[in-house]
């Protein structure tokens, strides 16, 4: 559990997966769904934790792999796909003050990163600490502050927006920089994601051999 007993950790697996070819939440990766790496790396941090999904009937094996009740399952609230659906439904449903999301296909979302999001936000009242890689903003792998954040997030949902990152200048943001990262967590690679199979093949193959040994970059 978190330090502060105030944190949502929230996976948003309710992606159309289309470069995948089926759903990554349940596609297999290292003998179990992709889904549980996720889960089994962050659960120890969470004081709750949520997966949204827009298949909650396929997900019966987290209860069989964690324990029942230990994770608890959110339907979107809009049938309408997108970013900034998600991370409404995410807030939405989230009933702690602070909400860390991650994405479903990530490989080694940390919880070290969170950690120290979450205490940045604590210590400097600001609404959003969030990593800032190589390649920009990582919107699912920050903390946020869930009111501030679900207000500003449905005020831009309203204006038509839909970029994950599109409200981010609504709130009080606090960055993350790659020098930052690195100390967390000097091993990086924190954002690698797979989006295809063979990506995923891929990244199986390297972890069993033990190829991820190396330092990752933070812009992977």
């Amino acid at each position: 559990m978190s330090e502060s007993g105030n944190l949502s950790i929230v996976i948003q697996a309710g992606g159309e997966s289309r470069r995948m070819g089926r759903s990554k939440a349940t596609v297999p990766f290292l003998g179990e769904p992709l889904l549980m790496r996720g889960i089994r790396r962050l659960l120890p941090i969470a004081d709750e934790f949520i997966v949204t999904t827009n298949e909650p009937e396929n997900l019966g094996f987290i209860d069989e792999l964690v324990g029942p009740g230990k994770v608890r399952l959110v339907r979107d609230v809009s049938d309408t796909r997108g970013a900034l659906h998600g991370i409404h439904t995410a807030f939405d449903a989230a009933t702690k003050d602070f909400v860390s999301l991650v994405a479903c296909d990530m490989v080694f979302p940390s919880r070290h990163i969170i950690a120290a999001e979450l205490e940045r936000l604590i210590a400097t009242g600001a609404d959003i600490a969030v990593p800032r890689s190589a390649n920009g903003y990582e919107p699912f792998h920050g903390v946020y502050r869930r009111a501030t954040c679900l207000a500003a997030v449905t005020a831009a949902l309203k204006r038509g927006e839909d970029k994950a990152t599109s409200w981010f200048n609504d709130v009080d943001t606090i960055e993350i920089s790659t020098a930052e990262l690195a100390q967390i967590e000097p091993r990086g690679g924190s954002f690698i994601n797979v989006n295809t199979p063979e990506q995923l093949h891929d990244m199986e193959r390297k972890i069993r051999n033990d190829e991820m040994q190396k330092k990752a970059d933070f812009g992977s």
